[in-house]
């Protein structure tokens, strides 16, 4: 298992603003598509203890994470299984015991959302613009990821500024998903 802290500043934004930056970094030929199937208990146990726990598919590529709240608001603690396509897809059909990640619950696929992402560095840091699709809502994001705190958070409000962004905070996207999940 392969753990990391990632450290990442987000803003949501309009479907204008969006479409002007992915034009503006030339990115239109380099959106890809990734599925974020998310599981928990029946009765949530994961979402109330602030962790997330999904397969994230793009293509035939299949990745594992538990995804934790960190020390600050923009980290957190990752851990990373890779799977084979076909143990993946028996997960999402009938869920599986979480203690290979050590999570001591059986868990099912419970909410899905789909991000067609590109990238670009920027600074000392990597630009992601997102746009999302869950449950026939549609949204944008601009996430930030960078190795120093300090650095990233004053390379993100500059990058804000330099392109008339107004700050906007979002919910995560597991949380976006889980709460369309729960408006049914």
């Amino acid at each position: 298992m392969n753990t990391n802290k990632e450290l990442e500043f987000k803003t949501i934004i309009s479907k204008e603003k969006y479409e002007e930056l992915i034009t503006k970094f030339e990115l239109e030929n380099n959106v890809f598509a990734q599925t974020n199937f998310y599981f928990d208990t029946p009765d949530y146990k994961l979402k109330n203890i602030h962790t997330v726990l999904r397969i994230r598919q793009k293509g035939n590529s299949f990745k594992l994470t538990k995804k934790e709240r960190g020390a600050d608001e923009n980290e957190a603690c990752e851990s990373h299984i890779f799977l084979q396509e076909e143990q993946a897809l028996k997960y999402l059909k009938d869920g599986f015991n979480a203690e290979i990640i050590d999570l001591p619950y059986f868990v099912s696929n419970v909410c899905e959302l789909t991000t067609y992402r590109s990238k670009t560095t920027y600074l000392d840091g990597i630009l992601f613009f997102d746009k999302s699709e869950y449950y026939g809502h549609t949204d944008y994001e601009i996430e930030y990821e960078a190795d120093s705190i300090e650095q990233g958070k004053k390379d993100f409000i500059q990058f804000l500024k330099e392109n008339g962004i107004e700050y906007k905070e979002p919910l995560r996207k597991s949380a976006r998903a889980y709460k369309c999940i729960s408006e049914k």
